[in-house]
């Protein structure tokens, strides 16, 4: 005869099935995970584009400016001007700006950088906060003094140089080009290429992106110039026609809104 059932015997075996059951499962988790290492991933579905969407309204873009063009700072100004030099120092340039004859351009650099705008503290002079007739007529000054000198030495030369004439393209810092022989006529076809290494050295980018042909009309200043210093009464330069008209289209993009104003 068996011992009388106790109440843990009794829990135990109205428990059991539950646990069997909880047995079962985990063991066929396991079993389904094991199947699953050896079986071939799913093959991934490449996402579809999503559809366009209609535009509903368009508005006009505001383009108009919303104020007036300012001068750029003198400080970078001066950094362009003495990187177009070839990133010298200012006492550097002012050496370079020396003319072939001895002359010089620039006597007290100070001077000239209180006029356009930088504060003076030998004067107690401030900083300049408008632009005014003084400080333009500077910047104008200074950019036909870049240019003069970039003639001088890009396509002239120093006298009693070895080899005589022009030094060769990767020691000029403006016209970076082979000038064409005296008494040549330029056309169009000529004058662009020569144009384009000026543009994108003055403006930062090619001249056929410009709004207007632009071209055509530095070409046409530089035709005019040519011709009137290739007329028998025409006083003397120390520049060649052809040099004087690569001085002057220098002049006009230095002088260009696009260079001194944002």
């Amino acid at each position: 005869m068996s011992a009388p059932e106790t109440k843990r015997d009794a829990r135990a075996r109205r428990t059991s099935p539950l646990l069997l059951l909880a047995i079962a499962a985990g063991a066929a988790l396991l079993a389904s995970g094991a199947s699953s290492c050896g079986a071939r991933p799913p093959e991934l579905v490449a996402p579809t584009a999503a559809p366009a969407i209609a535009p509903r309204a368009s508005i006009a873009q505001d383009s108009a400016p919303k104020e007036e063009p300012r001068l750029v700072p003198a400080e970078a100004w001066l950094r362009t001007y003495l990187q177009l030099f070839g990133g010298l120092a200012p006492l550097d340039a002012q050496a370079r700006l020396r003319g072939a004859d001895g002359a010089q351009i620039f006597d007290d650099w100070a001077t000239y950088a209180s006029a356009i705008g930088l504060p003076d503290h030998r004067f107690d002079l401030p900083r300049g906060t408008q632009t005014n007739a003084t400080m333009l007529a500077t910047f104008e000054r200074l950019g036909e003094a870049l240019c003069a000198r970039a003639v001088e030495h890009d396509l002239q030369g120093p006298k009693g140089g070895t080899p005589p004439g022009p030094p060769p393209l990767e020691a000029r810092v403006i016209f970076a080009f082979e000038a064409p022989s005296p008494g040549t006529k330029l056309e169009r076809a000529s004058f662009e290429p020569r144009f384009d290494v000026l543009h994108r050295t003055f403006l930062g980018y090619p001249a056929s992106l410009a709004p207007t042909d632009r071209t055509g009309r530095f070409l046409s200043l530089y035709q005019d110039v040519v011709a009137r210093h290739a007329a028998k009464d025409a006083p003397k330069s120390r520049f060649t026609p052809e040099q004087a008209g690569w001085s002057a289209v220098c002049e006009g993009l230095i002088r260009h809104p696009e260079f001194q104003l944002y």
